[in-house]
């Protein structure tokens, strides 16, 4: 490539940065939860996204995130170690590293680490609601949510 056109793209890349971001997992606060630790690897404030909000959760073994729908947003979660009880509606299925579940909008769901390790998911949803990217609905304490598990 000629000098002269190796400086004219890194002038058009002054003038036009690309149109993405890269996450680095250490740069990326990590949050304490009462199941373990997340982070949010793209959403509005981070990354400026507007379809996808994308998390990576970490399951202390025993703990999970209870009964919760997203009324707007489709999720995937996608195993990526341990394994999962994962819920959707009343139906329970194990999962192990590379199974995943398709979470429609509104769907009531769970996640829980069913074995002895950390267990981690990625957690994706879509389309980005609101002005972090996520929107939740608890409903752990309603019936018939309160009950299944025991």
């Amino acid at each position: 490539m000629s000098a002269h056109l190796s400086k004219n793209k890194r002038i058009n890349a002054e003038r036009n940065p690309m149109p993405g971001k890269f996450i680095i997992a250490n740069e990326i606060q990590l949050k304490l939860n009462d199941f373990g630790t997340s982070r949010r690897l793209s959403d509005p404030p981070n990354t400026g996204a507007k379809q996808l909000t994308v998390s990576e959760v970490n399951f202390d073994p025993g703990k999970g995130h209870n009964f919760h729908k997203h009324p707007d947003q489709e999720e995937v979660v996608l195993v990526v170690s341990g394994t999962v009880e994962q819920w959707m509606d009343r139906e329970k299925r194990i999962l192990n590293p590379g199974d995943s579940a398709f979470i429609p909008a509104g769907v009531v769901h769970a996640s829980f680490n069913a074995g002895d390790q950390a267990a981690k998911i990625i957690a994706i949803l879509g389309p980005c609601i609101g002005p972090n990217g996520y929107e939740v609905v608890d409903v752990a304490n309603d019936a018939p949510w309160k009950t299944l598990r025991k």
